[in-house]
């Protein structure tokens, strides 16, 4: 450590163990460097400061005022205390209030064993709320295919609105009334389908509890497998294999590809084989266009949602060419069938992927799915397969006609925060690109595998 950083810190107290951290480090940072797990529920790595759970009040220097670890900053000789009866009390009585409001469907919930509130109810000895059960029993909302709404289950951390709102400026999620009837909404409490929603999943990435998550499609693709008259065809992205390993460890693509198999697809193949042909197609489309340049497209369908919503004047610089899952269930269903001499019609395509931004189409299909590394997960263990004990197997050949030329200078955008920036060099003439591509998830964030 240097002078200059020994200068900068500030020394502290919490729970009698001495910290030194960096001047404006949160209380809640503090303690976390000194190994030190103080509860809480809204706060999320990459979002702003919140406080509003109240689960991580702590004392300070004997003081009867509560005070946010996750809102206030260390200052010297502070002396905190994180622990101690009066607030286990206060821990206790929130989460208890919590649960109170929170329909109790752990067991068919889908964040089962991987809700924070759930943690937390357990880990207080919680099983049950001495305030009894005035949940709601609404039924959840299913959104374009992609995301289901259950709104009983918010526990209004306004983790889902700052990232609608902050993170990817899309602000289709809000905030509406006060104090009991306080809710996180939409507009007039329209569809998300009829607000400005890209159907990104970053509400649903963030979100702690199962208020708003992917929509799961496996029954539909245990039909078509279960089907003899049906062809099944897959398409797996790298990015898989690392949200995979999160649940199984040590895992290979061949590994991914074996267990795919062994669930009963007829072909796996490689997504970037799709990567490459919608890249050469966006090239030759690039090549043969007349003004309205750079290109416009996106890794999911929400892009054309984004430019029809926000910058309606550069619909003109939308791609023709498909995305990812579009590519695959067209071109790569109609070269399988032909090869395997069967009808098209007879072919179902299922793009497994990493984020559930993935599962959003334009054009709906329903012998085209996108299936979610949790939703694979769920398969694997209910076929009862063992990924970590199979063998490594390889990508089956895409021996059919893709679009194999084509070039051009492209620019890729993370999020729809930077995507703004870009659509204003465009419309000022500021961008030489000739093709803009816009990733949903900003840079160095992805959905997680649910």
């Amino acid at each position: 450590m240097s002078n200059q950083d020994t200068v900068n810190n500030i020394n502290l107290t919490i729970d009698g163990i001495p910290v030194a951290v960096p001047r404006g480090t949160t209380l809640l940072e503090a303690a976390k460097k000194a190994n030190i797990t103080i509860p809480i529920l809204c706060e999320h790595p990459g979002l702003n400061r919140r406080a509003i759970c109240r689960l991580c009040v702590v004392e300070a220097d004997g003081g009867s005022k509560l005070l946010a670890a996750c809102a206030n900053t260390v200052w010297e000789g502070a002396n905190i205390v994180t622990n101690n009866q009066r607030l286990f009390m206060v821990r206790k009585t929130i989460i208890e209030l919590i649960l109170a409001n929170h329909p109790q469907d752990c067991l068919s919930c889908v964040r089962s064993k991987n809700c924070e509130l759930q943690t937390l109810a357990v880990s207080f000895g919680l099983f049950a709320s001495s305030f009894g059960n005035e949940a709601k029993k609404n039924t959840p909302i299913i959104e374009s295919d992609t995301l289901v709404r259950d709104m009983d289950k918010c526990v209004k951390c306004n983790r889902c609105v700052e990232a609608c709102q902050e993170v990817q400026t899309i602000r289709a999620i809000n905030t509406s009334h006060r104090s009991y009837d306080y809710e996180i909404t939409t507009a007039y409490k329209q569809t998300l389908n009829d607000t400005p929603c890209v159907f990104c999943g970053g509400c649903a990435a963030v979100c702690p509890v199962g208020a708003i998550y992917g929509h799961d499609q496996t029954a539909a693709v245990w039909k078509a497998l279960g089907d003899s008259s049906v062809k099944t065809i897959a398409q797996v992205t790298p990015a898989l294999v690392s949200a995979l390993e999160q649940e199984f460890g040590a895992v290979t693509m061949g590994k991914v590809i074996s267990a795919i198999k062994l669930l009963g697809f007829d072909k796996v193949y490689d997504a970037l084989i799709t990567v490459n042909a919608i890249s050469a197609e966006i090239g030759s489309e690039v090549q043969s266009r007349k003004g309205k340049l750079p290109v416009i497209s996106g890794c999911t369908g929400g892009i054309s949602r984004f430019i029809k919503h926000s910058y309606p004047d550069l619909e003109g610089n939308l791609t023709a060419s498909k995305n990812l899952r579009e590519m695959f269930s067209t071109s790569f269903k109609a070269g399988f069938a032909k090869e395997a001499g069967t009808d098209v019609s007879k072919v179902t395509s299922v793009s497994f992927v990493s984020c559930i931004a993935q599962k959003y189409s334009v054009k709906q299909d329903k012998t085209d799915f996108a299936i979610s590394a949790a939703e694979l997960v769920r398969m694997i263990k209910m076929a009862g397969i063992v990924i970590t004990a199979l063998p490594e197997a390889q990508f089956d050949a895409a021996n059919f006609d893709l679009p194999k030329a084509g070039a051009a200078k492209n620019k890729i955008v993370h999020g729809y925060a930077q995507a703004r920036e870009v659509m204003e060099e465009i419309r000022s003439g500021k961008c030489d690109a000739e093709w803009v591509e816009v990733m949903g998830c900003p840079a160095g964030k992805g959905c997680r595998k649910d």
